[in-house]
């Protein structure tokens, strides 16, 4: 097959293992910068051209990697390898519903199968107490709607200090989320790293001394981690929600079970491949595989 990961550095840790497993599996890979990416939007013939004046033939797959700082090009660019007939690991409608937080939590609170932290969104700086005691008071968590890796996630531990952060957010015109804090969570989440239907590592992640969140980028640990069965249904269905064949969902178990903190469309290989030891790269080529041999059976038996 001929494949192409998506993305922005050639050198980052997931991007070098995906291009590693799918030549390792015999087959041609391609890294494709997001940026030197230009497209030919014409009627029938959609085509992707690329810096340096390279026309960029049909892939069998797409990967995509994409950052949030670059989802709206990046998307566009998916949209048209998805017109050739590529095959896509995670479309661009999935990807845009993971990136906004508040769209994702809107999707997630509407299935029986899962449950969230009680969550609140206003407009207004006006309505910035009744905000705050829609989540059940402080402590509570702020959360900018474009925020990844943790970043632009803040903790505030009284009513005056959440009203303060909220305020100060409103106030640069950044829309936020605002969220109940489990405090018996005590810094540990879970990140489960599904792939089609299945849950095929799990990892169990810890805060840094003194810090509330769990994010590996943020010095946290990760862990290899049994999760339970109701966990792992959990975490197939918030992938199937927003949409995504590959996905990392955050967990958190708090004294009512477990809860979704977030669904990531394009999770890090680094941090779960060294807790679980296992080949996540080479698993997300083998599901290619099997998807795009569907999709050739099927075409076969449309011909016929």
């Amino acid at each position: 097959m001929k494949i192409a990961v998506l993305a922005s550095d050639p050198d980052l840790y997931s991007n070098r293992r995906l291009i590693e497993a799918g030549e390792q599996r015999g087959h041609e890979v391609h890294f494709i910068a997001i940026k030197n990416c230009y497209m030919d939007i014409t009627a029938r013939k959609p085509e992707i051209h690329y810096r340096g004046g390279e026309i960029l033939k049909r892939f069998d797959a797409v990967i995509p990697r994409i950052r949030p700082a670059v989802t709206f090009y990046g998307t566009a660019v998916l949209r048209q390898f998805e017109m050739q007939g590529s095959y896509i690991l995670n479309g661009p409608i999935a990807i845009t519903r993971a990136r906004d937080k508040l769209r994702t939590m809107q999707m997630l609170c509407d299935s029986n199968d899962i449950d969230i932290p009680r969550t609140g969104f206003a407009n207004s700086p006006l309505d910035t107490k009744d905000l705050i005691n829609i989540v059940g008071g402080a402590p509570v968590i702020i959360k900018l709607l474009e925020g990844t890796q943790g970043r632009g996630v803040v903790l505030a531990e009284t009513n005056k200090a959440a009203e303060s952060v909220i305020n100060a957010f409103k106030s640069l015109h950044a829309n936020i989320l605002v969220q109940e804090f489990i405090k018996e969570s005590k810094g540990v989440d879970l990140r489960c790293f599904v792939i089609g239907d299945k849950v095929v590592a799990s990892m169990e992640r810890h805060a840094a001394e003194g810090e509330f969140r769990a994010n590996i980028h943020l010095g946290g640990t990760g862990h290899k981690v049994k999760i339970t069965p109701k966990e792992r249904k959990m975490a197939v269905a918030a992938a199937k929600v927003v949409g995504l064949k590959v996905s990392g969902v955050d967990l958190i178990r708090s004294d009512h079970g477990p809860m979704v903190l977030e669904v990531n469309s394009a999770p890090g290989l680094e941090g779960v491949e060294g807790a679980t030891e296992k080949d996540i790269a080479g698993l997300m080529i083998e599901h290619i595989e099997k998807q795009v041999e569907k999709r050739r059976t099927k075409k076969k038996k449309v011909a016929a």
